[in-house]
């Protein structure tokens, strides 16, 4: 899979500033594994995303557009895009024009220092996710760019738990990237949404949970904070599901969260088998 970080982006750049017709300042760029982002002349924000065919699905690939339609969610507001398929290969290149972030992210994705977030932070953490759920729609959550089915589910759960009926009952709208590198501090804001879309009750606040365990107090904050979500027998689930991708047979081995998340793990599989 190509690396952003590692290839010349300079004729991306060049085509995405024709088709927004707004100058692209290229020394706000921030690259990631399969995105870049960059401010522009207006003072607006493109987040330009690199997809294989096979990784877009029936939705699209249009989650920054259409999360626009959610209500009552701290997230920056969608303005343009512009989209192509990659002349060499199966790839859809795709650029959202979003407002600018009202802070910087946090961290990056995984955190290994606690950010001390103030109450009214976690407060609107809440407010938002809380007002996610009670939406709905036809797009199904890509987290790791991978469609979230019950077979997925069942699979990534299986591959290291082995006895756990891991039928999801509770399905509701999530980000399906919450992790550190998504969401603003001091001004709070969930971000990068292409993702997005239903899955099983807790798969956000497990997420965020799993970013957050090289830190234990944070891991345990985010815990405390979406208690409703780990205490229902999907964010359980959830849990699992998480914890797999770190403890499983292509996680690295010295990953400072495997501890953290094995502890869990083992009290939520006698939870679940005890139920």
């Amino acid at each position: 899979m190509t690396d952003l970080r590692r290839v010349p982006v300079d004729e991306v750049l060049e085509r995405v500033e024709t088709a927004l017709g707004t100058p692209l300042d290229r020394a706000t760029v921030v690259r990631k594994r399969r995105s870049v982002g960059v401010g522009t002349g207006r003072g607006t924000w493109v987040r330009i995303e690199r997809r294989g065919l096979d990784r877009i699905g029936v939705q699209g690939g249009d989650g920054t557009s259409s999360a626009e339609a959610l209500h009552g969610i701290a997230k920056p507001a969608w303005l343009a895009a512009t989209a192509w398929r990659d002349d060499a290969e199966p790839v859809v290149w795709r650029a959202d024009e979003t407002e600018l972030l009202p802070s910087a992210p946090v961290g990056s994705a995984v955190v290994a220092e606690n950010p001390d977030l103030p109450p009214d932070w976690w407060s609107a953490l809440n407010t938002s996710l809380d007002a996610l759920a009670r939406q709905r729609t036809n797009r199904i959550a890509t987290p790791d760019t991978e469609t979230i089915t019950q077979e997925l589910v069942t699979q990534t759960i299986s591959q290291v738990f082995a006895g756990i009926d891991a039928v999801v009952n509770q399905w509701c709208p999530a980000h399906g990237d919450l992790n550190w590198a998504n969401v603003t501090a001091p001004g709070f804001c969930i971000f990068d949404w292409e993702d997005w879309g239903m899955a099983p009750r807790g798969l956000d606040a497990a997420t965020l949970w799993a970013a957050s365990l090289a830190v234990p107090a944070l891991a345990d904050r985010v815990r405390a904070e979406r208690s409703g979500d780990f205490a229902s027998r999907e964010g359980q689930l959830m849990t699992l599901f998480v914890a797999a991708k770190i403890l499983g047979p292509h996680a690295h081995p010295e990953d400072p969260r495997r501890a953290g998340a094995r502890a869990l793990a083992e009290q939520v599989v006698k939870q679940l088998q005890a139920d």
